[in-house]
């Protein structure tokens, strides 16, 4: 808790719990709201997210469903999900608006642009994965197996593989914020991240190896924009300046400002 806000660590524990239920039913409520508008659209919304492969399939193919519920589930959870994918801003904001009062000056400058740098990160690797690794994925995938076997996909195995792969792709877009994180607490610094530039080219070919199909172009689509992501957070970890006393005098002038 901050010096400044001395006030708040008087408060008791049992408003701190009050305030944190309260937060996380205005979340709930912000995500079922989204999920209502949406769930008349989940059948729209399945066949936005299957047409990748539905596009590289002769005409007139179409999913199956294996499971008796399936028609109904799938499309039920991919809109739930996509609701908590729009309402990520709300929540986090949520979180933020929870913790915020803890911070210092100095944490609170940094906190929102890393939030609004991770949500846009994320939303921009899911958009990375539907628009250009999902086509070359579907179209090694779909010309790969024998002449004669012809594709007819799970409406829920594809639904899973997808969502795997939004949140991989998502989750490595994050690098940037990662990478500036880890040198501003001091666990890494920018010399350090510079030297070690082959191993982490490296192994961005490997996730790219492990993530996608195994051939040369896709495996490079992936590694490439993971490298440059490394790189940028490299560059904004170099417009870190250190206080020379460490957190001490950042507590002090916290509590002066």
């Amino acid at each position: 808790m901050s010096p400044q806000d001395g006030n708040q660590s008087q408060t008791p524990l049992i408003d701190h719990l009050i305030e944190l239920r309260s937060r996380l039913l205005r979340a709930m409520i912000v995500v079922v709201v989204a999920f209502a508008a949406l769930y008349a659209f989940s059948n729209q919304i399945y066949t936005f997210v299957a047409e990748p492969l539905m596009a590289l399939l002769p005409p007139g193919s179409q999913m199956i469903a294996t499971e008796v519920a399936s028609p109904f589930l799938a499309p039920f959870k991919l809109t739930l999900i996509v609701s908590l994918f729009l309402a990520i801003p709300f929540v986090l904001y949520q979180a933020w608006a929870f913790i915020a009062p803890g911070l210092y000056a100095h944490e609170k400058k940094l906190a929102l642009p890393l939030l609004g740098s991770s949500v846009l990160l994320f939303y921009g690797g899911a958009a990375f994965a539907y628009y250009v690794v999902f086509p070359l994925l579907f179209q090694f995938f779909t010309t790969a197996g024998p002449a004669d076997v012809q594709v007819m996909t799970d409406i829920n195995a594809y639904l899973s593989f997808v969502l795997k792969l939004f949140l991989a792709f998502g989750i490595a877009f994050e690098i940037p914020v990662a990478t500036f994180l880890l040198v501003l607490t001091g666990v890494t610094t920018v010399q350090a991240l510079s030297a070690k530039r082959p191993y982490v080219v490296i192994g961005c070919f490997i996730v790219g190896m492990v993530l996608t199909p195994p051939d040369v172009i896709s495996q490079t689509l992936l590694a490439g924009p993971m490298w440059l992501l490394f790189e940028i957070g490299i560059l904004f970890a170099r417009l870190i300046r250190r206080p020379r006393g460490g957190r001490d005098d950042v507590e002090m002038d916290d509590t002066d400002s």
